[in-house]
């Protein structure tokens, strides 16, 4: 897209605006998106240890927002979802939608203002712990013959079919799952930030154009302002979704049939 941009025109952002540089020396490890990652575990682990070092029968603030997240995990995402055997896999299911959350708000945060989500190695990464935990409950569970089998040949489905679903099943259990878990959160923190950039960058430039151009520049501002909250709520919604297909597939393994 920079290629287009005329000499003094507006530039618009590209795939550019997200490939940061080191932010000090020439080590790739310190890039802005990794100093978040960082910096999101060192918030998650010192709030839920303040909100519940001093546990009290009637809950201050800070204890009573620690225990409304872990709650909302354990209860609607764990127990409702995986159902007797659920506690077992909180740890994780609360990990992953915590450090998720975190990292895309971080996207919206004045001075931070990027999500580290919006690098597709991170969410690749993350959908291999449940990629992982579904196929290692099922196996443990049903034995590995019984539940490949369970797989590629799905119970009460004429054998002529199998000829057309056994791959079909077997792309979708070991291939589709983790990239469309990954890149459904890729894809919206990616999508959301440039539609960001675009609004404020486009607003900045309005505003040193000439006087017609002044006028339209407020609305580009508040534009962006708009996109600013819906894009808080697409990071909470994508935070949700992660952990609840996360849940799904290890209750799908957990099942006699699936």
């Amino acid at each position: 897209m920079r290629a287009f941009a005329f000499e003094g025109g507006f530039v618009p952002p590209s795939t550019a605006d997200f490939n940061l540089p080191p932010a000090f020396g020439n080590n790739e490890f310190t890039t802005k998106p990794i100093l978040l990652v960082f910096l999101s575990v060192i918030l998650i682990s010192v709030f839920f240890i303040a909100s519940s070092r001093k546990a009290l029968v009637v809950p201050t603030k800070l204890q009573f927002a620690g225990e409304l997240i872990y709650g909302f995990v354990r209860n609607d995402l764990g127990k409702e979802i995986i159902g007797a055997e659920f506690m077992r896999f909180v740890p994780l299911l609360f990990s992953l939608f915590t450090f998720i959350l975190t990292n895309n708000i971080f996207g919206i945060v004045p001075l931070l203002q990027f999500p580290a989500m919006s690098h597709v190695s991170f969410p690749y990464v993350l959908a291999a712990f449940p990629f992982i935990a579904f196929h290692y409950v099922g196996i443990k569970k049903q034995g590995l013959g019984h539940y490949l089998k369970g797989i590629a040949f799905m119970p009460g489905v004429p054998k002529a079919v199998y000829i057309l679903l056994t791959p079909i099943e077997i792309a979708t259990f070991f291939l589709v799952r983790p990239l469309t878990l990954s890149l459904r959160l890729f894809a919206n923190m990616f999508a959301g930030h440039l539609l960001l950039l675009v609004f404020i960058m486009g607003g900045d430039h309005l505003i040193k154009g000439v006087i017609g151009l002044k006028l339209v520049a407020p609305f580009s501002f508040t534009l962006g302002i708009v996109m600013t909250f819906f894009e808080f709520m697409v990071q909470c919604l994508q935070a949700y979704i992660f952990t609840l297909l996360s849940a799904l597939y290890i209750a799908g393994a957990l099942a006699d049939e699936h």
